[in-house]
């Protein structure tokens, strides 16, 4: 499938910035744009705070449906999102759908991209191969798409998953790779139990923090599921802001029905400002995002010129 695009909201269009454009979409892989500004895309001039464009970047799960990772369409889309103005990027699918590190690492090279983070494997038994791809990929933060082991169908697994959390990170740390974090969604929050000891309930999602290892352990907070869960996004962030390190950026209705970001009714101003001095990767997503760059350029824009 190609990807279709249309020029920047912000941009000056003309003849030849018309031409260049279907030039690249033409292209097996057009050539790589400058790097934005820290404060602005490259396009547009954004008055007041900003999320940085160096602190954002892109699951690649959002074009899962019609290009995965490794795929035929992948060099285009990375291409593509570096054009917009991306610096990273969130694989999933642990080691890249059969890549080789090294393979890897000269894709993003290329296209002037790096993989901080991705969705993988977060099984214990093979953990030392995943850190060893993950070490030569370059990535400083290791998880997957949710929590470790054995889960949090009962009190006892949300002990025990913490527990090895706890391990996983630890290893990781060690390795170089960083932390290990969790990723939730609604049911971290929706699920609770009533602690033992002082019988306040709690959710699964707050057992985890409260029983892990913060040098060890962080949290990838994704923003839309939990509101969906209804969680006051901005609250959680300020009271466990030292504890998630990275946010995934989600919009839509809270429904199931998600939008670019900036078009639901996500309250931006509230979280990107609870979240100055603790996130280091505003990571964007749509889950099941149109063949389209639309969805990655009109999210970018919005996150580097919104003002808070």
């Amino acid at each position: 499938m190609t990807l279709s695009t249309k020029n920047r909201r912000n941009a000056v269009v003309g003849a030849a910035g018309t031409i260049a454009m279907a030039a690249g979409l033409l292209a097996a892989a057009p050539a790589v744009a400058a790097p934005a500004s820290d404060n602005a895309n490259s396009n547009a001039q954004c008055a007041g705070r900003s999320v940085p464009a160096s602190k954002i970047s892109f699951q690649m799960y959002s074009y899962a449906g019609w290009t995965g990772w490794g795929g035929e369409n992948t060099e285009q889309v990375l291409a593509e999102l570096a054009e917009v103005g991306y610096r990273n990027i969130e694989p999933f699918g642990g080691t890249f759908d059969g890549l080789s590190a090294g393979e890897v690492t000269d894709l993003l090279d290329e296209y002037g991209l790096k993989a901080p983070t991705s969705h993988g494997s977060t099984d214990e038994a093979s953990w030392d191969t995943t850190l060893d791809y993950a070490k030569e990929v370059g990535q400083r933060y290791m998880g997957s798409g949710g929590f470790a082991s054995p889960g949090i169908g009962t009190y006892e697994d949300v002990l025990a998953t913490a527990a090895t959390l706890d391990r996983l990170g630890e290893r990781s740390v060690k390795n170089g790779t960083g932390k290990i974090f969790g990723h939730n969604h609604g049911s971290e929050f929706t699920t609770t139990y009533t602690d033992p000891e002082t019988g306040d309930v709690k959710s699964a999602w707050e057992i985890i923090v409260e029983n892990t290892d913060p040098r060890y352990v962080t949290f990838q907070l994704d923003t839309y599921w939990a509101a969906d869960a209804g969680v006051d996004v901005a609250a959680l962030i300020e009271e466990h802001g030292d504890r998630i390190e990275l946010l995934h950026i989600k919009d839509g209705d809270l429904n199931g029905t998600q939008t670019d970001v900036g078009e639901g009714v996500m309250e931006w101003g509230p979280i990107l400002e609870a979240a100055q001095g603790h996130v280091k990767y505003y990571v964007i997503e749509q889950d099941g995002a149109e063949p389209s760059i639309d969805f990655a350029e009109e999210s970018f824009d919005f996150l580097t010129c919104f003002s808070f």
